[in-house]
């Protein structure tokens, strides 16, 4: 089923009785519920491998963390670049948790993909369509958010840019979109996930931190997340959210983090019960 006068091949290559299920090493997205979590950005070896070890100890299944930050600012934390990398492979070394991290330039693709399990495409690159190209080209899942002003069939555009290069493995995520309400960082448009479900055979996860931009408000979106069928979360957590270089107002502490889990995987049990 696609939207009237959308066209696409990839994405409507299947019917809802065939999702794609996205491998990445043992886990499978699109089966279950898919937690990732860690920081923002990966600001030292200490503090990304404490955060690592306590987001595996709550039930995280993948662990998130920048070393390219695009940022508004030309003066704020850029990230850490290859240091970054290797202090995320340290960490899946030790944890065993696949890494999930964001690329920036075409040029970097490959090289990034050396270390990353998951590239990820930020709302910022969405219609970055060189970036989008050379994804196509690799063997690796990409993480595609939506973009700050993207409809959903320009954000489904984007994808089939991925898909019609050769990579199937692309994952959707609804991080909220810009709209006049202020309060809030961004609207999370939670109807994102039942029409994706519509309209694609991919898998769909949502963002509630950069969707809220507040962390208090991040365990109801979670939990509204997982009711209204999404595949995954993906939830920014950081030892010390008030020391953070980036997105403190919306970072759990480890503690919060584990009080979630323990309430989005019975939710998930549950949900699946009433169908």
């Amino acid at each position: 089923m696609v939207a009237s006068g959308f066209k696409n091949v990839k994405l409507a290559a299947l019917n809802s009785d065939q999702r794609t299920i996205v491998q990445v090493g043992n886990l499978k997205v699109g089966e279950g519920l898919t937690v990732i979590a860690g920081p923002c950005s990966v600001e030292s070896e200490e503090q990304l491998l404490e955060t690592a070890r306590r987001v595996k100890e709550a039930g995280a299944d993948m662990l998130r963390g920048g070393v390219f930050k695009p940022r508004t600012s030309p003066y704020s934390f850029q990230g850490l670049g290859l240091k970054g990398l290797k202090y995320l492979q340290k960490a899946r070394d030790e944890t065993g948790l696949p890494i999930v991290t964001e690329v920036l330039d075409p040029r970097d693709v490959d090289w990034v993909s050396e270390y990353a399990d998951v590239l990820q495409v930020g709302a910022r690159n969405v219609q970055n369509f060189s970036l989008l190209k050379e994804l196509g080209k690799i063997n690796k899942p990409v993480l595609l958010k939506r973009g700050m002003y993207s409809t959903i069939e320009e954000w489904l555009n984007s994808a089939e840019y991925i898909l019609s290069g050769g990579n199937p493995n692309v994952i959707l995520c609804e991080r909220g979109i810009r709209t006049f309400e202020t309060y809030t960082r961004n609207t999370l448009d939670l109807s994102a996930v039942p029409v994706l479900k519509e309209l694609t055979h991919l898998p769909v996860i949502v963002d509630p931190s950069h969707g809220t931009g507040k962390a208090s408000l991040i365990e109801p979106m979670s939990m509204a997340s997982v009711a209204s069928g999404t595949d995954g979360l993906i939830l920014e957590v950081h030892r010390n959210p008030a020391e953070a270089l980036s997105d403190k107002e919306q970072s759990l502490t480890p503690e919060q983090f584990k009080a979630l889990m323990e309430r989005i995987r019975p939710l998930r049990r549950f949900v699946e019960e009433l169908k």
